[in-house]
């Protein structure tokens, strides 16, 4: 497995553009601190992008879809077939995220890496077929080390494209039955904690169904134990290749310097394990919002993270990311639109 460039340096994050941002926002006409987060997410987007008054209006959201071995265990909701259906609706445009992305004047691309069903040449979907799904991660890794580097370099090569048509910001979604299990089980790997405190309904399970998918986790975790110990062994046994390539695509960002505005549990999950993989790709990630998947607290604080929204969202498909996404744009113009007491002949507070 050609590994190397996922542990390629980060781009440092501009801390004389930091520095020159805080000085800005407090001459800003407000009192300090009163815009709360949108100051803070401001100042961080000026380091990542190197200037003072950051912009948002080039951005990138690409959807990875890919099918899931474990579905045979029965911990969907929803029959196996969905994935592919999902994936002729973005390329319908029918979906919520191709919505927001029309809403948002965003770029936006799907990425088929490997639907059970036979790919289908759709407008605006790349077929990059690894394999008609993973394995089932309850009797055998769910991918070999050979699948897994392809899942990550799909990742990689989906941030090379936005990058050439001039990413100032990069969001990743997901389409795949079956792979808020798959999310659970390698948040489990990651963190140490146990199915019961991470798996959820996912796509509308009811108690027994979220009770049967903990016992499904809890055997594939036993099945693979002894070899859950690195970063990208526990993707390549529990993950799924549309995880894989949210993490890649993390990880490249970092070393592209692309500032990546991460959506909800699986994508914080991919994140986490980008962050174990290359621990530098940490400070290029912005988390959009706090999923009502109920796992995805608990990933969000083992990441240090604070979302931007909490409004009770569990889609996916990059959407809580690309609702978040004016609220970021938004934060940009105050900052870098706003009046400084200066210019604004403005009095500044006494003290």
């Amino acid at each position: 497995m050609q590994s190397d460039w996922l542990s390629q340096p980060a781009v440092p994050l501009n801390e004389t553009a930091r520095l020159t941002a805080e000085k800005r926002q407090a001459q800003l006409t407000k009192p300090p601190g009163s815009l709360g987060a949108l100051e803070g997410v401001a100042i961080r987007l000026a380091a990542m992008q190197g200037v003072t008054c950051p912009m948002l209006e080039q951005v990138q959201i690409s959807i990875f879809a890919a099918d899931h071995g474990v579905v045979a265990e029965g911990i969907s909701a929803f029959p196996q077939a969905v994935t592919q259906e999902m994936v002729r609706n973005f390329a319908r445009g029918g979906a919520a995220i191709c919505v927001l992305a029309k809403q948002l004047h965003t770029d936006f691309e799907v990425v088929n890496l490997g639907t059970v069903e036979a790919d289908e040449n759709l407008p605006g979907v790349r077929n990059q077929r690894i394999a008609p799904g993973t394995a089932n991660f309850t009797r055998q890794p769910a991918m070999t080390a050979e699948q897994l580097m392809q899942a990550l370099d799909a990742g990689q090569q989906a941030v090379a494209r936005a990058v050439d048509a001039g990413c100032q910001l990069f969001i990743g979604g997901e389409m795949g039955i079956g792979n808020t299990t798959s999310a659970s089980a390698l948040a489990c790997a990651l963190t140490g904690m146990p199915p019961a405190r991470l798996a959820g309904p996912g796509t509308g399970l009811d108690q027994n169904g979220v009770d049967h998918k903990i016992r499904v986790i809890q055997q594939s975790l036993d099945l693979h134990q002894g070899r859950l110990d690195d970063p990208l062994e526990i993707l390549r046994r529990l993950g799924g290749f549309e995880i894989a390539a949210l993490t890649g695509s993390q990880i490249a960002c970092a070393q592209k310097g692309v500032p990546v505005l991460v959506d909800g549990f699986i994508a914080s999950v991919a994140a986490l394990a980008a962050a174990g993989i290359n621990s530098a790709v940490k400070e290029w990630l912005l988390f959009a919002h706090r999923s009502a998947e109920p796992g995805h607290i608990r990933v969000l604080e083992a990441l240090e993270a604070e979302p931007l929204l909490d409004i009770g969202m569990r889609l996916g498909e990059g959407s809580g990311a690309a609702t978040a996404l004016p609220l970021l744009r938004l934060a940009c113009a105050l900052h870098g639109e706003m009046a400084t007491f200066a210019e604004a002949g403005v009095s500044e507070r006494d003290g």
